[in-house]
């Protein structure tokens, strides 16, 4: 069972990509934690938190498509390094200006947008890199390993975030997170890979066009997209108002907050090996659709919930059924995708994907306010829930995959 759950770990370069991408996770989570905290602190507003989180994920909406053709059309590592050096850069300026208390809100939301504009470029290079490394029957597995860093990251990342903000300051976060993008440069250096882009001379919009085309042909490909638009839309919220809470609903401290994102991690984490056990299964279009529906189901409890147990459960629970249905899907888009097209493809993929995430923290923090942050969440998971069992039983393209 161990060899089937880190098949794709016998690939040398997708253990080197691996560790690097982890170690870099791990300084993101570290930023994460600090800078929400921040920022809440900061204005005492859950508006401006939901738009700190929007300007990191609108530029993944605006410029993910032009970042997938140039990942079809250069070396996609070149591309992934440039995106390295540039958060690298940002984590490192917020230290200083946090260090020597010259920091103000307005440069954390420009950092943010900054990173997600480098992410929006190294995202889609990121995604088409990862089936180079491994061969197609593993791709599956490579895919959920990938989510095990990325969530592995979500735990240690934010243990280690919340003690250094509880005992030597946010700036150390923020320097910990620059330090750590050196391990995914490294990797990205050392890496061995025989991908060879085709010579066009087409422009990026008619590549984009492409790409769409492409996505057209493919029946449920479309149906995939959207689903993945819907799911971050409706379901990230949940994560990026964590602080929220901790601070307002539960009237507790950054350690609760913590708390809440480990307990998320750690289902994802079960989630991802779970599907890495799994591998290449029959029928993940329905597991997929099951998983969402489960997923709506346990934002609603978790958004009713009065206690700080309870919800560290069902926190873990939706976490594990998210990136189940996460790893099927992505899966799905990657095994349809011939390896030319894949850079066009999945920055489509990543438009919806993360394109949800802006939107719905923006609407989210509009509306919390308002109605409250249980109210909101609460409503979330219920047109979750009632979208996957739409897909699953009437528009059923995914559900036969």
């Amino acid at each position: 069972m161990l060899s089937r759950t880190f098949k794709a770990f016998q690939y040398p370069n997708f253990r080197l990509l691996w560790a690097g991408a982890c170690t870099s996770s791990i300084g993101t989570w570290m930023q994460e934690i600090a800078q929400n905290w921040l920022v809440l602190e900061m204005t005492k507003s859950p508006f401006l938190l939901g738009l700190d989180a929007f300007l990191g994920d609108i530029p993944i909406f605006l410029f993910s498509l032009v970042g997938g053709v140039l990942s079809d059309r250069m070396d996609r590592r070149i591309l992934l390094l440039g995106s390295q050096f540039v958060q690298m850069v940002s984590a490192l300026t917020l230290a200083i200006l946090i260090g020597t208390h010259h920091i103000q809100v307005w440069h954390i939301l420009l950092s943010s947008f900054v990173v997600g504009t480098a992410q929006a470029f190294g995202g889609p290079a990121y995604s088409a890199l990862v089936p180079s490394l491994v061969d197609k029957e593993d791709l599956p597995n490579a895919i959920a390993l990938n989510s095990i860093q990325f969530n592995l990251a979500r735990v240690v990342g934010p243990v280690l975030g919340g003690l250094a903000l509880q005992y030597a300051g946010g700036a150390w976060c923020f320097g910990l997170n620059a330090l750590s993008f050196v391990a995914v440069i490294f990797s990205l250096l050392k890496l061995n890979i025989d991908f060879k882009p085709a010579r066009t001379s087409d422009s990026i919009l008619t590549g984009v066009k492409q790409g769409i085309s492409f996505i057209r042909q493919q029946g449920a490909m479309e149906t995939l997209i959207g689903i993945a638009f819907f799911m971050t839309l409706l379901a990230v919220p949940t994560i990026t108002f964590l602080p929220v809470f901790a601070k307002d609903v539960f009237h507790q401290n950054a350690m609760t907050y913590t708390l809440f994102l480990v307990c998320s991690g750690l289902g994802s984490i079960t989630g991802a090996l779970t599907v890495a056990t799994l591998g290449n299964i029959a029928n993940k279009g329905r597991i997929a659709l099951a998983m969402l529906i489960a997923l709506g189901f346990g934002i609603v409890a978790f958004a009713q919930s009065t206690s700080v147990v309870l919800s560290c459960a069902l926190l873990f629970v939706t976490g594990a059924v998210l990136m189940c249905a996460f790893a099927m899907i992505a899966s799905l888009v990657q095994l349809i995708t011939p390896n030319d097209m894949r850079g066009r493809v999945m920055s489509v993929y990543n438009v919806a994907f993360r394109g949800g995430m802006p939107f719905g923290s923006i609407l989210t923090g509009r509306l919390v306010p308002i109605l409250t942050a249980p109210f909101v969440l609460l409503v979330n998971g219920v047109v979750l829930a009632v979208l996957g069992a739409y897909f699953l039983l009437v528009q059923r393209k995914v559900a036969k995959l």
